[in-house]
């Protein structure tokens, strides 16, 4: 993230929360700091704590990016990232593949193959942001 951003020009803040209870001050600490959007991480108190954040973007006007289709489905702008059923697909191939009595040391390494961009045009309607029709037409699912 950090190469992209010099390349682009913009500037990137790394914020690091651990805990729910930091939510409410990083969101005012970004606010006061005039942060255009966030990248929500990966991590488990994120997902664990999903409609508090997305809440918080809501009430904050902070539009924000997470990687998991969860969050555009209940409320959050767009994910972008791995699609887990395909994800979890490969994985009962493999684990069939192991019963069946294949060595896991034989067996190729595979990558996650579909990446998919979900977004919420009602969340974007209600951040004044109008979404392009290139990016529409690429994404995976818009939820209307």
């Amino acid at each position: 993230m950090k190469a992209a951003a010099t390349a682009l020009g913009i500037q990137l803040r790394i914020q690091m929360v651990v805990e729910p209870s930091e939510f409410e001050e990083t969101f005012k600490a970004l606010v006061r700091d005039h942060v255009g959007a966030i990248v929500v991480g990966g991590h488990t108190v994120f997902h664990n704590n999903r409609d508090q954040l997305i809440a918080l973007t809501a009430r904050h006007g902070i539009p924000a990016i997470y990687q998991i289709r969860e969050y555009p489905e209940a409320g959050a702008l767009c994910s972008y990232g791995t699609n887990y059923p395909d994800a979890y697909r490969q994985v009962g191939v493999y684990a069939g593949r192991v019963l069946k009595g294949e060595k896991p040391a034989d067996l190729p390494v595979q990558q996650v193959t579909k990446i998919e961009l979900v977004l919420n045009l009602k969340t974007a309607k209600s951040l004044g942001i109008a979404v392009p029709q290139t990016l529409l037409a690429r994404a995976d699912e818009v939820i209307e």
